[in-house]
């Protein structure tokens, strides 16, 4: 592998010529220059990153820790702060915790030791945020958090209203006349999943209707599905097998809600004409399911963009306040969800119906 004493010999030049080529740290002539990024080329040299990086202190670098990698949604999440990153002229490093308060310990080290510049962290959520925040404190990298919120003051971040997410898919079902409607939760203690639910308890209350049936324990329209489609299928199983089946599910992420979709067809049960189901996230598949799923859009572009300008404010120093943005979400209505079966127009009469129902309003002669 070159070096840049080699790139310096082929140019014919000093080596700190070479580096102020490289490093763009000083004034070199037009030929001087033109013949070190000839040898450059030549040679194929790579300049040191690391050793430039101690120069100026900075690695054009943002790290970003992400909860699950096989969840479309934060892939989608990925894809744009990488690009808004490539954009900003930084490389981005991303690292999978899945869902793992030790993993995520370990990265975020790891991360810190390759000098990063900043990092975009959606938290594991797992009961480790007191740890969280005590690493991050002693990292000192500027930091947003994505979707799922720490008691960092320190922190900016980035997140959707869940709550209100929940009442608009919980209010939609609502508005199409059902009553019964169960809720598929994600992981106990995460809270994204928790004010999700929350928005779907305030929605049935605000209609008069309960999460908890006469007779039936606290929640017991409330099954967990762990944010994976396995889970959202296993659920809707149990669902279904409950003596009094909802008429309508609320799925708190569009994966799970996938799963919920192939339990009904194994089951007989066809959506949305026996069973409406909302999920949340609108990610790409979720216009492709069999029907196509209505659910909770969360404003994914604006998510990424704000969390890699965000970031970059910070290390910039144009700004050192922590800032927290809460987007709203969307409702996307789609053929997954129906009017009750009570709820429904009745048929037109048919024209003999009609004759016969005026006949019968004749009055009779005495």
């Amino acid at each position: 592998m070159a070096t840049i004493k080699d790139v310096a010999l082929r140019a014919g030049v000093s080596v700190t010529t070479v580096s102020h080529v490289v490093n763009d740290t000083r004034h070199v002539s037009a030929k001087g220059r033109e013949r070190v990024e000839q040898a450059i080329r030549e040679l194929g040299y790579v300049p040191n990153a690391m050793a430039r990086s101690l120069k100026s202190n900075t690695t054009s670098t943002l790290g970003m820790l992400i909860p699950n990698s096989s969840n479309p949604y934060f892939a989608e999440i990925v894809r744009i702060v990488e690009d808004r990153c490539f954009g900003a002229g930084y490389t981005l490093v991303l690292c999978n915790t899945d869902d793992e308060p030790r993993r995520q310990s370990v990265y975020l080290q790891v991360l810190a030791e390759r000098r990063i510049d900043g990092l975009i962290v959606v938290s594991t959520g797992a009961g480790e945020d007191d740890s969280l925040v005590t690493q991050l404190h002693g990292l000192r990298i500027p930091t947003v958090l994505v979707d799922r919120e720490i008691a960092d003051p320190a922190c900016d971040l980035v997140e959707t209203a869940h709550m209100q997410g929940g009442l608009l898919a919980v209010r939609h079902l609502l508005s199409l006349g059902h009553r019964r409607i169960a809720c598929i939760g994600g992981p106990v203690g995460v809270m994204p999943s928790e004010q999700r639910i929350e928005g779907w308890r305030m929605a049935l209350a605000e209609a008069g209707a309960s999460s908890q049936p006469q007779g039936a324990g606290a929640d017991a329209l409330l099954w967990r599905g762990g944010f994976t489609s396995q889970g959202g299928y296993e659920a809707m199983h149990a669902i279904l097998r409950t003596e009094q089946a909802p008429s309508a599910v609320f799925v708190c992420n569009d994966l799970m809600a996938i799963g919920a979709l192939r339990a009904a067809h194994e089951s007989g049960v066809h959506v949305p004409d026996d069973l409406s189901i909302v999920g949340f996230d609108d990610i790409e598949l979720s216009a492709y399911t069999s029907p196509p799923l209505t659910t909770v859009a969360q404003p994914k572009e604006r998510i990424g963009a704000l969390a890699v300008d965000m970031l970059l404010e910070r290390v910039g120093g144009k700004r050192r306040d922590a800032r927290k943005v809460v987007l709203q979400p969307e409702l996307r209505v789609r053929a997954s969800t129906a009017r009750h079966a009570s709820f429904r127009e009745a048929p037109a009469p048919s024209p003999s119906d009609a004759a016969a129902a005026a006949d019968t309003r004749k009055p009779r002669k005495p």
